[in-house]
């Protein structure tokens, strides 16, 4: 299914490139976000392990940012989806960088539900929080590279 935007584009076709690059831009920023937020978690988690005081900022830092990242993470693939469906008037234009976009989303949507399930500190569910997020790491670098060959 293809849209027909020619008529009456609904962005005019010479700003597409600069908010191409502006999503880019964004959702690189969110993968530096992502990694220190996975630093914070992973300083929680050895602590956790070692049995000594939970650094309190840390954690507070991590609850409270965490969320608001998952929803800028789905912003950012929602808006790589709106481009370029105004772009090219179809969803799979490059299917591997929206398969790998969709991927991140649904985990980083994952990430969030089972976050919510964690209570104490022997929880079931502190386990796959922390694969997802190892997951979701990789999964960033490869969309960032499959959308620099789609800017390039």
């Amino acid at each position: 299914m293809q849209l027909q935007l020619e008529k009456n584009p609904v962005i005019d076709n010479q700003f597409l490139p600069y908010l191409k690059l502006a999503h880019g831009m964004f959702n690189l920023s969110m993968i530096f976000l992502f990694l220190y937020q996975g630093l914070m978690g992973l300083v929680i988690r050895r602590t956790r392990k070692a049995g000594a005081p939970l650094p309190l900022t840390v954690v507070r830092r991590h609850r409270k940012v965490g969320p608001v990242l998952v929803l800028w993470g789905i912003m950012g693939f929602v808006a790589g989806v709106i481009l370029i469906l105004v772009d090219k008037g179809r969803v799979l234009e490059y299917p591997p960088h929206f398969v790998t976009g969709l991927t991140i989303a649904l985990l980083l949507s994952a990430t969030y539900l089972v976050s919510r399930r964690i209570k104490g500190p022997d929880s079931p569910f502190r386990k796959p929080h922390f694969g997802i997020g190892l997951l979701l790491l990789p999964l960033c670098i490869i969309q960032s590279v499959l959308g620099l060959g789609i800017l390039l």
